[in-house]
């Protein structure tokens, strides 16, 4: 293994319109070209945008959606990776073959070859399935990538799951933060009257952006799922309007034990570039927490209690269903 330079974007996406988000997406993946990057993310639905997917019948998410494979988006990533020689991931609405939708996330490869994640915990619409199977592959920078869309990252064994699959890195785009929810300790919606006055008053929107609603909420959670897996976290996000909320950004790359490498928490479409070291995973403490499992224990971690619920089911509690994080 070698250093590598990964980038995790945050951007604003437009709804529905897939031309526009991917003409972004473009201009990033150039941007990050001329940085040095070899595996550039972006978030959760960037193409297609995310919280308005909820408001869609299934034909309008099906007239969004497309093949992940041989789609369009998926044609114009192996140009853009050919070009590059970068591998750059992006989320989408997917359309399977047996016409089942999906909150999806595809990363192509230099050489062509295409990677698909579907979300583990769908929940935006009753239309879209969640997915079976983690994703987990190898790159040709000697790194071996994972991917967890959201709130797959939320559930500790998921992170896990994809370190003991022999991921180093684990590409992570959410939707996410500035939240509304009725529970007072979750983070909370922000006032667009903030977003839309942020370039005469900057430092009020990056305060939201920053505190218990964006960055504060994510520091409780995030850098553990790196620190306890020991694998690098490649945090991409939303920024800016999500239909009626405020998504908080906070892009980052955090190393295998828990440390922010590079973070941003403008209030803006933005690029956080990073150098991954793999010496950091010489006697690394979460690497070796993994290698002194006892697997005999954790039967428990495999059977069901009773008490599991589908999580459009578990999150549907909260008042104003929906309005908790991607």
């Amino acid at each position: 293994m070698r250093k590598i330079r990964v980038a995790a974007v945050q951007m604003e996406s437009v709804e529905g319109d897939k031309a526009a988000n991917l003409a972004k997406v473009e201009r990033f993946v150039a941007l990050g070209a001329e940085e040095g990057v070899l595996i550039m993310t972006f978030p959760e639905c960037c193409l297609t945008g995310y919280w308005h997917l909820r408001k869609k019948s299934r034909e309008g998410l099906v007239a969004l959606a497309e093949p992940a494979f041989d789609g369009p988006t998926a044609k114009r990533l192996r140009e853009l990776t050919t070009c590059y020689q970068m591998a750059i991931g992006v989320g989408l609405v997917e359309l399977a073959e047996d016409g089942r939708l999906y909150n999806a996330y595809v990363v192509v490869l230099p050489d062509g070859s295409v990677h698909r994640h579907r979300k583990l915990h769908a929940f935006v619409s009753p239309h879209i399935s969640s997915g079976d199977s983690f994703t987990v592959f190898d790159t040709p920078f000697g790194w071996r990538a994972g991917v967890l869309i959201c709130y797959d990252n939320n559930l500790v064994e998921n992170v896990r799951i994809t370190a003991l699959l022999g991921a180093d890195v684990l590409l992570a785009p959410h939707q996410t933060g500035g939240c509304g929810s009725p529970n007072p300790h979750q983070m909370g919606l922000i006032d667009r009257a903030l977003w839309d006055a942020r370039e005469v008053d900057p430092e009020a929107i990056e305060a939201e952006l920053r505190g218990p609603k964006g960055r504060e909420w994510l520091l409780r959670w995030l850098p553990s799922r790196a620190h306890d897996s020991g694998i690098f976290v490649v945090f991409s996000n939303g920024v800016g309007p999500d239909d009626d909320e405020i998504r908080t950004g906070n892009a980052m790359v955090i190393d295998p034990y828990g440390r922010i490498l590079g973070e941003t928490w403008r209030a803006a479409d933005e690029m956080v570039v990073a150098d991954l070291d793999p010496d950091l995973f010489k006697q690394n403490t979460g690497r070796r927490w993994i290698r002194t499992r006892r697997p005999e224990l954790y039967r428990l971690l495999a059977e069901r209690t009773g008490k599991e619920e589908e999580t459009r089911a578990a999150l549907s509690e909260e008042k104003d269903f929906g309005k908790i994080p991607g």
